[in-house]
């Protein structure tokens, strides 16, 4: 069994159907954060593989609702449904996880049509990681972000260099919400601490601005660095 990093309560407890890439890296991620994590899978290799990694890990059909029953899905108040390329198991299965009463439903869809199904059937959070991922990637190859999340509603999150006449500044002389309309959340020098921004924080040459706002408020700030 994997080390935890505290000992979780009953209402921690997260069941992850489907261990392959995206399914094994959140039970691993799951359990390095301190969950206990019940892993299900049909195929035996992938069973034997986390056997030694998560808390529990089963070979069972997913699909039908009373082998998750005896599984003890009912005992877990989330579940994090990672089976893609099979679409029918993996409505299937959210389907099953309604069925049973589970609280918290994540589902992985590789449509945006899928997705509409997974919701349809009672899935409660959708992910799509490959377009995710595949967005973000995009962002970074035309910018000079260091790193970028969009979030919900146009809103995004980046990473990037300070614009060399922001060096030894503050945050309020810079006037960078006016300019580019984006909020400074944190600062990041090599070898120092995070800093969470305020108007009086002064910003070292060669900085990393953590920075917020509307995805092309993001992009033009970026833009300019």
């Amino acid at each position: 069994m994997a080390e935890k990093t505290k000992a979780p309560t009953a209402d921690e407890n997260v069941a992850v159907i489907g261990l392959g890439r995206f399914g094994g890296q959140v039970a691993e991620s799951l359990i390095r954060l301190g969950h206990e994590v019940l892993g299900i899978d049909e195929d035996p290799k992938l069973v034997q593989q986390w056997s030694d990694r998560l808390t529990h890990v089963v070979q069972a059909d997913s699909t039908d609702e009373e082998v998750l029953r005896q599984v003890g899905l009912t005992e877990f108040g989330r579940a994090v449904v990672g089976i893609g390329t099979d679409i029918e198991a993996s409505v299937l299965t959210v389907l099953a996880l309604t069925e049973i009463g589970v609280r918290e439903i994540w589902a992985k869809a590789i449509s945006a049509k899928h997705g509409k199904i997974l919701r349809a059937v009672g899935a409660h959070h959708v992910i799509y990681p490959e377009a995710t991922m595949g967005e973000r990637v995009a962002h970074l190859i035309t910018s000079r972000m260091l790193d970028f999340i969009e979030l919900d509603d146009d809103f995004a999150i980046a990473k990037t260099r300070a614009p060399r006449d922001a060096g030894g500044r503050t945050l309020a002389e810079v006037g960078l919400r006016t300019k580019y309309g984006v909020t400074v959340v944190g600062v990041k020098t090599h070898g120092a601490d995070f800093e969470y921004a305020t108007p009086e924080t002064i910003v070292p040459h060669g900085a990393v601005l953590i920075v917020a706002g509307t995805t092309e408020q993001v992009q033009r700030f970026a833009a300019a660095t």
